[in-house]
């Protein structure tokens, strides 16, 4: 038999499973990490991991786990305690709000999952700055964090990623309450010279003050996204010109009124 048709049949052996997963617990901890990994797609792609199955397929070998389109809740995220090499989480949601995940949940992953180096909260309105505050002190490779639409971080968040994440590259903040004394401390701290991308549309307590400060402090910019922050003016139009001349500009956009 050719291994197309191996790799077939063992694709539809675990969509299979995948529909009937509860019935084969046992079965599925015995399954080796490489095949494990292709079920977790699967279940991923169909929604079915959940609280009460992933503690039986996850592995401690695993690096990436995309829970965005799956139900689950702090209890999932309670399960990963053996998951020490995973690097990227996304329990976020595409649309509404995913109540479901809180700070505790997050906190627990901080500290079981030190490698993480991505994180996608979004439209986790329950993680609160305590959560943001787990994940700079233990994930010490952090690059990239969405916390966008998460409505309950304040300025506390950013202030311990100014403080401990040296490597961040990507930081999304849009729809939080921070305000100009976050953004500040968070582009002058330890990830001043590391930012590449900053997304703050949509704050309502942002001002110029804030368009400044990113502009003054991360030499390596090249993505901005600032739109639909209503205290923004005239004047943040005027700092950019000199940003817009260096040519590394990739993506900026911006709200007038």
């Amino acid at each position: 038999m050719s291994s197309d048709r191996v790799d077939r049949l063992l694709d539809l052996c675990l969509i299979f499973l995948s529909k009937n997963i509860s019935e084969c617990l046992h079965e599925v901890k015995m399954i080796p990490s490489e095949v494990k990994d292709k079920l977790i797609k699967i279940m991923i792609w169909n929604g079915t991991l959940n609280d009460q199955n992933i503690s039986q397929v996850i592995h401690s070998r695993l690096q990436m786990l995309n829970l965005q389109n799956c139900n689950i809740s702090d209890e999932a995220l309670r399960q990963l305690g053996n998951c020490k090499q995973l690097k990227m989480i996304n329990v976020g949601f595409r649309s509404g709000e995913r109540v479901s995940i809180t700070s505790a949940g997050i906190i627990s992953i901080a500290s079981s999952c030190p490698s993480l180096k991505e994180v996608y909260l979004e439209r986790c309105s329950n993680v609160l700055d305590e959560g943001i505050l787990a994940i700079a002190r233990n994930c010490k490779h952090l690059q990239i964090l969405n916390i966008g639409r998460c409505s309950n971080i304040t300025d506390g968040a950013l202030y311990a990623l100014g403080q401990n994440s040296c490597f961040l590259q990507s930081v999304k903040f849009s729809a939080t309450k921070v305000t100009d004394d976050g953004v500040t401390a968070l582009v002058s701290g330890v990830c001043s010279q590391s930012l590449k991308e900053v997304y703050m549309d949509r704050c309502v307590n942002l001002t110029d003050g804030s368009v400044e400060a990113v502009l003054n402090c991360c030499p390596k910019l090249h993505i901005f996204i600032f739109h639909e922050c209503p205290l923004i003016t005239e004047r943040s139009r005027e700092a950019l010109y000199p940003f817009l001349r260096s040519n590394q500009i990739k993506q900026l956009t911006w709200t007038v009124y």
